[in-house]
């Protein structure tokens, strides 16, 4: 399903255009100066307190610093951020390494290639109908878990961790197999286990925090905790926007690792209070307890740079789930030099 779309996307694909607009101070509500800004909408593949760097670099002023205004869309999913990404709706694309090596693979004239990484664990967290303090994979045996988007990394991570832990995916939950179904899209998978779908069902933060305060769900384990580090949210842009717009994508990354940098030092009020204007339907004491749960997993990458070891672990798993046949060339998806030059310029 994913490549069809991209292929049907990418042939109506029309040229991206940056433009220019009077930047906006989130934190203050208040035009900033005359200066005219560069324009660069983001698609994002979910609005979650697990991007909070980037929301940072936003309310902190770094995009401003490097002369960017930040326009976000949640495209919820990642066939249909890297569909936004190459029909020009975005400038930038954050979303799992994967679509981009889907989409290579399709041999796409105009493919995506990753520059920045912003996440390097799983975001994702197992939650239950009840509270399990003492939860353990093996009780998921004989169980429904809806686990996302065929394809999709939250779903691939998350059957890597189930075989990690000797459990066997399957159908015949009276087995003792676990059902893990990919039938219910990403949008609506908290709506369905809440309507009484499954037994279990995986959610990011705010989403889990939420349906705790509620009553309707639980946190019981971390996937990204217990599957190790992956590139797993990554920014990337076409290989035409990138050729034509090369100093923009440089700034664009100053402005990522400032906010990197900034979250390592911040507290988790902090923190919270730079999200907040994205997230104001949430309490402060609940971001604060999101970003948290963020910091004990280690989510948030230090620096920018997307790393060989870290793409082969990804496609090591995706592989794995029987999702990839052939592995591209780290050097034709991934390019490090604005990250490289981000560091060195800043530290």
């Amino acid at each position: 399903m994913f490549k069809k779309a991209v292929t049907l996307i990418s042939s109506l694909a029309v040229g991206l255009l940056c433009i220019t607009g009077c930047s906006q101070d989130v934190s203050e509500g208040k035009k900033t100066s005359e200066k005219k800004l560069d324009k660069v909408t983001i698609a994002e593949v979910a609005h979650s307190v697990f991007y909070a760097p980037q929301y940072a670099a936003i309310t902190q002023g770094f995009f401003e610093e490097e002369g960017i205004d930040i326009d976000l869309i949640n495209a919820q999913g990642a066939d249909k951020t890297m569909a936004a990404l190459i029909s020009g709706e975005a400038q930038v694309g954050l979303m799992g390494p994967e679509a981009s090596i889907y989409v290579y693979n399709q041999e796409e004239e105009n493919y995506a290639i990753n520059f920045a990484q912003l996440t390097k664990r799983d975001g994702s967290f197992i939650i239950a109908r009840e509270e399990m303090p003492d939860f353990k994979y093996e009780d998921l045996k004989g169980k429904e878990i809806l686990g996302g988007r065929k394809g999709g990394v939250p779903l691939m991570t998350l059957e890597y961790v189930l075989k990690q832990n000797g459990l066997t995916i399957g159908e015949n939950t009276k087995a003792g197999e676990v059902n893990v179904r990919t039938d219910v899209q990403f949008g609506v998978m908290t709506g369905a286990f809440v309507g009484g779908e499954a037994d279990f069902t995986t959610a990011f933060e705010p989403t889990g925090t939420a349906m705790e305060k509620e009553g309707t769900g639980y946190i019981v384990a971390s996937v990204g905790q217990d599957s190790g580090e992956i590139p797993y949210t990554v920014y990337c842009a076409t290989k035409s926007f990138m050729s034509e717009n090369k100093d923009l994508i440089q700034r664009f990354t100053n402005a990522v690792y400032k906010g990197q940098l900034w979250v390592q030092s911040a507290s988790s009020e902090e923190i919270a209070k730079a999200m907040q204007p994205f997230f104001d339907d949430m309490s402060l004491d609940d971001l604060i307890s999101v970003a948290d749960r963020y910091k004990e997993i280690d989510a948030w990458c230090q620096e920018p740079t997307l790393k060989e070891e870290s793409l082969n672990k990804l496609m090591e798993v995706m592989t794995e789930a029987g999702e990839l046949d052939k592995k591209p060339s780290y050097s034709d998806i991934v390019t490090t030099d604005f990250a490289d030059k981000a560091i060195k310029s800043i530290d």
